[in-house]
Order: structure tokens, then C-alpha cells, then sequence
């Protein structure tokens, strides 16, 4: 008995639809596998990170794994992770963003309680873990601390969540300041339509807590335009009318 022509267009629905999925999660994994694969891309690549920005012309080359380019790092070379310094009178947050790393630096700073303690923290980051990021930055925040960069620091991908946190937040002009599209969630091999759920739960964390630390959600707008693996430079206009700079450098 043949199947209803109901059923064989059902069944040809369903089957497109996995297939959809398969794909889509195939190209997640595929994006997660290393710094040797890359994304296909039509016309000439971003021009390197160290090349001057103008408006209108502020993408670059965004390498995650590796110092964004020479001499950035005032203190030296880039640490893996955050590492939490003091002197002269403030803090200094410098390296990768890593798993943990917003929780523990949290302990840091709150082990000084009580303390004649730094008022404000100076960063300089690459970026990496979102939550991480969050999570730190609340803790700034509730501590009442001022975020501020100094000249030849850079602040990417998720540190500009640590700036945001500052009760004031400022950045000497030589300062970058970049955002781009961000991973949320370790594990790829899920069904796409659940990786596309996550990713939009965690933009919207994120723009929550842009919202309770007074900086404009529009700030997301170049960011989920920009591939992870380059990186939108703010200019000086866009850092003010973002409110993500409340002090000029």
C-alpha cells in the first residue's frame, strides 16, 4: 500500500530540516576546530590589526590565540590569563580572559575589603571568556571601582565588559578598544537549533548587563556584525555616544 501524499511531504520536510541542522552544526564545529581553519570569505582580508583606523574603515585582523600585535601590552608580554597587579596606587588587569578567571580575580580584590584599597583598575586584555567577564565585572562594580586604559593598552573582544564596569570608565587616546561576535557554550556538536539558542541567551545576558551598567545596548549592534575572527575598533565618538567611555582620556 503506498504512503498518503501527506506523509511523503512530511517525511521531505523533516528530513530537510536535519539536514539544515546537520549542516549548520557541521560549520560550528568546523569553526571551533582551530586557528587553521577559515571561515570562506569573499574579497581581500581585514587589513592587520596594526594598521590606523579611520571611521568607516575600523575592522582588523583578530587573532584570539596570540598577542594582537607588537608592543601593545605596556607591562609586557600578554599573560594567558588575567593577572591582577598593584602599583602606583591602582590596580593593573592585564592577559586573557580565561575560564575561572572572574571568579578568582573577584576573590582578589575582595580579600582587600576593609583594606586603603586601589579606586581604580587599568586594563589591558585580548579578551575570551564572556561569562567570565560578566561575572568580574559585577564584581567591579559592586566594589565601586574606576576603570581606566592607558596608552598602547588594548581592551577586545569580552574586556570591553571589564571597562563597561567601572563607576567611571575612561582610556588615554592611544587606548583600543574593540568588539566582535562572541562563542557562547563549549560544545558545538549540538543540534543547530539549539547552538542558535544559546548564542541569542547569551546576547541577551549580555545586553542585560550592558543595560545595568549604564552603557547603550547599541554597543552591540557593530559587534554582532563583525566575525570572531576580526575585531571593530570604537572610535573616540562611538565610545562616548555608547556611554562605554564616561570620562575623556
Amino acid at each position: 500500500m503506498s504512503e498518503p501524499s501527506e506523509g511523503i511531504t512530511l517525511r521531505r520536510a523533516l528530513t530537510g530540516v536535519l539536514g539544515f541542522q546537520v549542516l549548520l552544526a557541521l560549520l560550528l564545529f568546523l569553526g571551533d576546530l582551530g586557528e587553521g581553519f577559515v571561515w570562506p570569505r569573499r574579497g581581500a582580508d581585514a587589513p592587520g590589526f596594526d594598521q590606523p583606523t579611520a571611521p568607516g574603515d575600523q575592522t582588523r585582523r583578530f587573532e584570539p590565540t596570540r598577542p594582537a600585535g607588537p608592543g601593545v601590552a605596556p607591562s609586557g608580554p600578554m599573560p594567558e590569563r588575567l593577572v591582577l597587579t598593584e602599583r602606583d596606587g591602582a590596580w593593573h588587569l592585564s592577559g586573557g580572559i580565561a575560564p575561572g578567571d572572574g571568579a578568582r580575580i573577584a576573590r582578589q580584590i575582595g580579600s582587600r575589603e576593609g583594606e586603603a584599597r586601589p579606586g581604580v583598575v587599568f586594563l589591558d586584555s585580548p579578551g575570551g571568556s564572556v561569562q567570565d567577564a560578566l561575572e568580574l565585572g559585577r564584581a567591579l562594580r559592586a566594589a565601586g571601582l574606576a576603570t581606566d586604559m592607558e596608552d598602547g593598552a588594548i581592551c577586545l573582544s569580552a574586556c570591553p565588559y571589564l571597562l563597561a564596569a567601572g563607576v567611571t570608565r575612561s582610556a588615554d587616546e592611544g587606548a583600543k578598544i574593540g568588539v566582535h561576535q562572541h562563542y557562547f557554550g563549549e560544545n558545538t556538536l549540538l543540534p543547530a537549533f539549539t547552538a542558535v539558542s544559546d548564542i541569542q541567551r547569551g546576547q541577551g545576558l549580555v545586553m542585560r548587563y550592558l543595560d545595568e551598567m549604564g552603557v547603550d545596548p547599541r554597543l552591540m549592534g557593530p559587534a554582532l556584525m563583525t566575525p570572531p575572527d576580526e575585531i571593530y575598533l570604537l572610535t573616540r565618538d562611538e565610545l562616548t555616544d555608547f556611554a562605554l567611555l564616561t570620562e575623556a582620556g
